[in-house]
């Protein structure tokens, strides 16, 4: 990987036809927050490639005017694109996978998991649901069970079309088939793109004031004409909670990893760096948990500016002041019997991807994993978890 770029998150968006994914798919490529976005669909038909002005085609893949790529592609090539997306003079920072509306998301969550590609990193399983048709579509595809209870955010769309009862029966209905999964309801597929695009998560010039895009303008055109309020986005937020935490003092890596164990149902992303001092006094951390998925990337540390644990966190429901407390409770005391020891870092480095470089001498510790199950995180009691194991390197 080169110089200090971090994997490029590679999201999966999945729901049966007609639940709205290429709505939400053209939502996110309007309102990219400055990400370049990579898109791999099987059919890219649907998807306003005209309106958002075509600058080329080589091949199946599609760049567009706004700093997106399209690829047209078969499962079976999802491998061969992910490569060519991920090369870094794509500058890619983010790429979705649009699965077809019969795909099995299961299986290609492994693909992604399993794939040799040291760029690209897990960004999670987003699952669309249509809430006027959720339970015909249960009738006529029983296995919408099984998406779900993997699922790491499920949209709940279309809730325009349903009474807010039903809003509440399908809550609770969903709630039960996949456990603390955050579900965020929505019309038009318009969530707010923070929950699956980095730029929230991402200090440095991104956040600096910039001047009106293309992207601006064309949202502002699209909500016009299609009767959009254009201040529908600005009352996103309500649908979740981002924490911020940030501390000069090094964190403990049994406390951070009991805290990663019991996080609480509704948090659905982390992201950022940690300080575990004198543990690995050369790297910082960066951390990257979606759902139930977690992985540590080790860095050395930056030549300037202070060194520091600084991390957001994304969900619904969520106790700020008790996810800043637990966090807090994570550093160390600076007394003589909060020192951690050399097996300190084994809960961390098991969550590092193989061919990472972990601190100079450390070998992966036999016997269970963080939660007691060998090489299991919290919740992968969950059905079928396809990614509760580390990844082989």
């Amino acid at each position: 990987m080169s110089e200090s770029r971090s994997p490029i998150p590679v999201v999966l968006l999945a729901g049966f036809l007609g639940s709205g994914k290429t709505t939400l798919l053209n939502h996110l490529l309007r309102r990219n927050q400055g990400n370049r976005i990579g898109v791999v669909v099987n059919d890219f038909g649907a998807i306003e490639i005209d309106a958002m002005t075509v600058a080329g085609q080589v091949g199946s893949t599609v760049s567009l005017g706004n700093g997106c790529l399209c690829c047209a592609v078969d499962v079976g090539e999802l491998d061969d694109y992910l490569d060519k997306l991920t090369r870094p003079e794509a500058r890619i920072d983010v790429i979705v996978v649009e699965a077809s509306g019969l795909a099995e998301p299961q299986e290609l969550v492994r693909m992604i998991l399993a794939s040799d590609n040291p760029r690209i990193e897990y960004g999670g399983l987003a699952e669309v649901v249509d809430a006027a048709e959720f339970g015909a579509t249960r009738a006529r595809h029983p296995e919408i069970d099984r998406h779900l209870a993997i699922a790491d955010l499920v949209v709940l769309n279309k809730t325009d079309r349903v009474d807010a009862a039903a809003v509440e029966r399908l809550r609770t209905e969903i709630g039960e088939l996949c456990g603390g999964t955050p579900v965020v309801e929505t019309r038009y597929g318009r969530i707010d793109p923070a929950l699956l695009l980095d730029a929230a998560l991402r200090p440095g010039p991104e956040d600096a004031v910039r001047p009106l895009s293309f992207e601006d303008l064309y949202a502002d055109a699209y909500d016009a004409e299609h009767g959009h309020d254009p201040g529908h986005d600005a009352h996103l937020h309500t649908a979740y909670e981002s924490v911020s935490f940030e501390t000069a003092t090094p964190l403990h890596p049994r406390r951070l990893m009991d805290f990663l164990d019991t996080r609480p149902p509704g948090l659905y992303r982390i992201k950022g760096h940690v300080d575990f001092g004198a543990c690995d006094p050369r790297n910082r951390y960066t951390v990257h948990a979606v759902g139930r998925f977690l992985r540590f990337h080790p860095e050395p540390w930056p030549e300037v500016g202070s060194r520091a644990t600084r991390l957001v966190l994304i969900g619904s429901g969520l106790d700020t002041g008790g996810l800043r407390a637990r966090l807090g409770a994570c550093a160390l005391r600076g007394d003589a019997q909060d020192v951690p020891d050399e097996r300190s870092m084994w809960g961390v480095l098991r969550w590092v991807p193989g061919d990472a470089d972990g601190p100079e001498g450390w070998e992966e510790p036999p016997g269970p994993g963080p939660s007691g199950a060998e090489g299991r995180p919290a919740g992968a009691d969950r059905p079928d978890p396809p990614r509760a194991a580390p990844v082989p390197g």
